[in-house]
């Protein structure tokens, strides 16, 4: 099955490198940004002209967004594909996130289209480093349980890695719903300039939600419907 590739964090990154390895037994086209978009939503660009650059077969880096990239994809390149995956993420998308996130941005613009898309990020819990053998070896435990699902018309997966200490316990798959608890507000003034200064760490986690799920050390997916 013909299956696209994006991200928001740049077709450089590490965490796409480690979604392809975990899908390394199906055919797969890398249609990514060219620079970082992380945080950048559903953003599209429609007043310019959008490059597109053919680095290898089956490798296209996109001077535009997540969801350009999706739109480019199947526009473009392969106007057929099974699924669409975006990541893996440098930094979570849970609960309320998925309306900020690029990665997110990528598959809903799928969903739009009819077509199925799973979005993976990994939590980071400073001052942990990812451990992408690791991401590379949970991505693939998760593919293998997704590709079983039915998904509902016009929806799609969000998906939340833990992140673990070295030699923890394997997390376990959680099926959950998404939180719908804000984001810390807090900032640092000085004089006229505003710092964002919430701490990702500290956001409430309503039990049963993906945030608690993922904080607690175990793999959470939830459900997002247009």
């Amino acid at each position: 099955m013909a299956i696209i590739l994006t991200n928001d964090d740049g077709i450089d990154a590490p965490g796409i490198k480690a979604l392809q390895q975990a899908i390394q037994a199906h055919e797969c086209i890398v249609v990514a940004p060219k620079r970082q978009y992380s945080g950048c939503g559903h953003q599209v660009t429609t007043h310019k002209a959008i490059h597109l650059e053919k680095r290898a077969l089956n490798e296209y880096a996109v001077d535009g967004t997540p969801a350009d990239c999706t739109r480019i994809a199947i526009d473009q390149i392969k106007q057929d594909p099974k699924w669409i995956l975006s990541g893996i993420n440098a930094g979570g998308n849970l609960g309320t996130d998925v309306y900020i996130s690029g990665t997110v941005a990528a598959v809903r613009e799928a969903a739009i289209h009819g077509i199925s898309g799973i979005a993976i990020s990994h939590w980071i819990k400073k001052p942990l480093v990812i451990d992408w053998e690791v991401a590379t070896q949970q991505t693939a435990r998760v593919l293998q349980t997704l590709w079983n699902y039915s998904l509902p018309p016009k929806s799609f997966w969000n998906v939340n890695l833990p992140h673990l200490e070295p030699g923890a316990k394997e997390p376990e798959i959680v099926f959950c719903k998404p939180s719908i608890d804000p984001l810390p507000l807090s900032f640092r003034q000085e004089q006229d300039w505003y710092y964002y200064q919430g701490e990702y760490s500290q956001r409430d986690r309503t039990p049963e939600t993906d945030v608690d799920v993922c904080f607690s050390g175990n793999i959470a997916i939830t459900l997002i419907s247009l």
